[in-house]
């Protein structure tokens, strides 16, 4: 049975039934409780998530989508085409760090190309119990590849006939299949509207309290079988399923003696496949139906044993799905019973579904090992909730997996011997337990991982804020850098306003914990602010409570600064605490020494390439161009994206091209190019001869780096355009209508890798008023879109512009680059040149 993980529009590319069928194949190999597919996207590079069993798909929403040149094991997979056995956690940690750090957890998998004929279409993955060696999983590799193999093989055959073979929605969430029997749990049933035939096997009709054997009825008699409150709406929720609106899923249902059932519904012609939602339009005729009745559980709404516990306790299926919960669960989530069950955890109870909260759900479905956590309890409920004693307070929470359920137990913290539960009077108070759902071990890797991409003091230190913090449950956070033996502030977050003015330029002589965890190279550790203030008699403190830690941030032995860490209330560090801290505080180090040098570098790569971009457009009295260049956002290494217009005869030559690579290299390369493509338009050379003798050029010169290029030769007095392309993106022409198009030129390979390639010349005419737009990647791409939707709609913004309506050229450029400009993150410099005729030509040029 498969629900869509998003909306209910039914999926675009293989069948769901031939991708489920695979998935719950290779659990029944394996005797696993989750896994999954991923499929290629239409979008180059990116694989998708297609389906998923034995998981919600909402925890698992950050592996939805991987890109093939991830460092994980779905996409080294895909691209070798070798399996990937990871036997625990250790093993991951070893081979895929970034992936451990983001799956923390004790748990096995293993990963699977889907291939046929030398044609690769994605990864069949497995999820399963950790053990010692992946040697003890060989024989299960052998038979999940030949699922992934009939897999592969059923797909070829689909791309074949034509149909689909990529997926490019969300996945499809679907129950593994069950371990062993369950008698009385499930039960099918079909509906065919042509003929009103109702048929049922015999677990569904047990479940619904019919007498055994009782031949196949219509759709009144199967509503006469549930309680008379839902006799009438049955009838007309599988009316409307056939007509393709179906209900939310599940949908509840009680027997004639008040028995609790879920309904699923899906369409009987993909009975495998479940409930993948209807059809984007309504269909001519109603089709039948199947689905399933699942038994929730016993006793799931009754009163029993279970709500004379103090604790609340409620179950949640494979799914998420609350399957179970007894009355004090309701009253202490504050959510009636009846609304509980039935439902997804994250839809009746969305507050609980806090990210710390969610880590540790994915904990409990993956591993075997309890999980306890806190949550706060909101203070404003819903109007339909039950009344909440404790609003306000601590809720501790504990999961106890299963094979197929994941028991919850909750109560409010306040009420457990020994817990260290805050006050509920103060709002802003930390959780207790707040160390991050990771284990303290595993902090290191995670801080790592997120400090490779950032390359600015500002970056670490925000990384640091996001990181570090959380996982030790402080609030405050200042990193001090070290320059000309003096300390000032590079960040600071959580400290009252102008308190650490005072320190800002303290030099290394001063009597300050800031300064000696420095000099001395250890760090310090404050349980209380009492305990600081004794030891530093007369300094200034920014609370009466809390405590305090200073680490040195050392780099290969060099001073670099240091880090102070606050938290709101008194605690202790453990030793485990303090040795973790003191690794994090290297980490930390290094990547500012790491962010200095770039700094250094990017100032250097920056003033370079400002100095090789043109200064001034050439320009000629029958032509206007306009051109803008943006470097990618702090952060991004200097690229080597340009732009010129040269005197070429008794015309103009607009050029564009775009290096490889950034940093200084990249903008050296990029200066040598543009200087030799002047000197070939200045002499009048033709496109071809221009764009060949600059390949040539490139490969003596032997730089290890290729650049695309456009170049176009323009006629100013007959608008008669030659354009030779090499490797670079079309340019755009707007036409004085409005119409747009894209200029498809033949082109040839990038420069700078084949000596003999050659570059056609294509003919085109630029009418008076049209304008023409050459532009690199950085302007219209976007990480895991098709580049060309980014072109669609660059040239959606260069139809709504009109250069003759009161508005410039230059501001047409303005408004091409106006969302790229307002970017947080631009991760690759952009170069646009336009141009347009004024009309009346002209025959010399001039140099403004």
């Amino acid at each position: 049975m498969t629900g869509s993980a998003g909306d209910e529009r039914k999926p675009s590319g293989p069948p769901p039934a031939l991708l489920t069928r695979a998935v719950a194949d290779a659990l029944r190999a394996t005797g696993g409780r989750a896994g999954g597919v991923y499929l290629c996207s239409a979008t180059s590079g990116l694989l998708r998530l297609a389906v998923l069993a034995g998981l919600p798909g909402r925890l698992f929403r950050p592996w939805w989508r991987v890109h093939v040149d991830r460092p994980f094991p779905v996409a080294d997979v895909f691209r070798t085409g070798v399996p990937v056995v990871l036997a625990n956690a250790t093993e991951m940690m070893r081979r895929y760090a970034q992936f451990a750090a983001g799956l923390p957890f004790q748990f096995g998998s293993l990963y699977v190309p889907v291939v046929a004929d030398g044609r690769s279409f994605g990864v069949l993955t497995l999820l399963r119990p950790a053990v010692a060696d992946g040697a003890e999983v060989l024989a299960e590799r052998e038979r999940v590849t030949a699922v992934a193999a009939a897999l592969g093989a059923a797909l070829l055959r689909l791309e074949t006939d034509g149909g689909t073979v990529t997926w490019d929605d969300e996945p499809l969430c679907v129950r593994p299949p069950a371990v062993g029997p369950a008698p009385g749990r499930v039960g099918r049933f079909s509906w065919d509207p042509a003929t009103d035939a109702v048929t049922l096997d015999e677990r569904a009709r047990a479940l619904l309290g019919l007498p055994p054997g009782e031949p196949p009825g219509t759709l009144d008699a199967l509503a006469r079988a549930v309680d008379p409150t839902d006799a009438h709406r049955l009838p007309e929720l599988l009316r409307e399923t056939a007509q393709g609106r179906p209900p939310p899923l599940p949908v509840q249902v009680r027997t004639s003696e008040g028995g609790l059932r879920l309904l699923e519904l899906w369409e009987a012609t993909d009975v495998e496949a479940g409930p993948a939602g209807g059809p984007a339009a309504p269909p001519a005729t109603p089709r039948p139906l199947a689905g399933v009745l699942l038994d929730p559980g016993p006793g799931a709404l009754a009163d029993g044993a279970a709500d004379l516990l103090p604790e609340g306790v409620f179950c949640l299926d494979r799914l998420g799905l609350v399957v179970y919960a007894n009355a004090r669960a309701g009253h202490l989530l504050g959510v009636p019973r009846e609304r509980l069950v039935g439902r997804s955890l994250w839809e009746a109870v969305p507050w609980l579904t806090q990210p710390a909260s969610e880590e540790h759900l994915r904990g409990a479905l993956l591993t075997p090992e309890p999980a306890h956590f806190h949550v706060r309890l909101p203070t404003t409920a819903d109007p339909l909730s039950v009344p909440r004693p404790y609003e306000g307070d601590w809720l501790r929470v504990s999961l106890y997996p299963g094979a197929d359920l994941t028991t919850c137990t909750a109560v409010p913290a306040s009420r457990v011997p020994h817990a260290a539960a805050p006050e509920p009077a103060d709002p802003d108070a930390p959780a207790p337990d707040t160390a991050a759902s990771a284990p303290l071990s595993y902090r290191p890797i995670v801080l790592a991982i997120a400090l490779t991409e950032a390359v600015t003091a500002r970056q670490v230190s925000a990384v640091v804020m996001q990181e570090l913090l959380p996982a030790f449950g402080g609030r405050r956070l200042a990193i001090y850098l070290l320059q000309e033996r003096h300390l000032y502030l590079a960040w600071e977050s959580g400290f009252p306003d102008g308190f650490l003015a005072p320190f800002e330029g303290v030099g290394l002589d001063a009597r300050l914990p800031g300064v000696e965890t420095l000099t001395t190279g250890r760090p310090l550790f404050f349980d209380s602010m009492q305990q600081l203030a004794a030891a530093y008699p007369g300094i200034a403190l920014d609370a009466s409570e809390g405590a305090r830690a200073f680490l040195p941030l050392i780099a290969s032995g060099r001073p670099v600064g240091s880090c102070i860490l606050g938290f709101d209330g008194p605690r202790s560090f453990t030793s485990e605490e303090r040795t973790v801290l003191t690794a994090l505080a290297g980490l930390i180090a290094h990547a500012m020494e790491k962010a200095q040098r770039y700094d250094t570098e990017a100032a250097l790569a920056r003033g370079l390439q400002q100095a090789l971009l043109p200064r001034r457009l050439s320009q000629h009295a029958g032509v206007e161009t306009a051109g803008r260049y943006l470097p990618g956002t702090e952060g991004m290494d200097v690229g080597g994206d340009w732009y010129d217009v040269v005197e070429a005869g008794d015309g103009l030559a607009l050029v564009i091209g775009d290096v490889q690579g950034h940093g200084v290299q990249a903008a050296a390369t990029m200066g040598q190019l543009r200087s030799a493509v002047r000197a070939f338009a200045l002499s009048d050379r033709p496109p071809e001869e221009v764009m060949g003798g600059t390949n040539r050029l490139l490969i003596d010169l032997d730089p290890g780096q290729f650049a695309s290029c456009c170049y176009v030769r323009l006629d100013p007095a007959t608008g008669l355009a030659r354009a030779a392309r090499a490797g670079h993106l079309p340019p755009l022409l707007r036409h004085p209508d409005g119409r747009t198009e894209v200029v498809e030129l033949p082109g040839g390979v990038v420069l700078g890798v084949d000596p003999r390639a050659n570059y056609p010349v294509t003919e085109l005419r630029l009418e008076p008023g049209a304008i023409l737009a050459l532009y690199t990647d950085g302007l219209v791409e976007r990480a895991g879109h098709d580049i060309d939707e980014g072109i669609t709609a660059l040239r959606t913004v260069l139809a709504e512009a009109d250069a003759h309506a009161g508005r410039s050229l230059a501001d047409v450029a303005d408004r091409l680059t106006a969302t790229a400009r307002q970017a947080v993150d631009r991760p690759d410099d952009i170069a646009l040149l336009l141009a347009t005729r004024r009309g009346g030509g002209g025959s010399r040029p001039r140099r403004a």
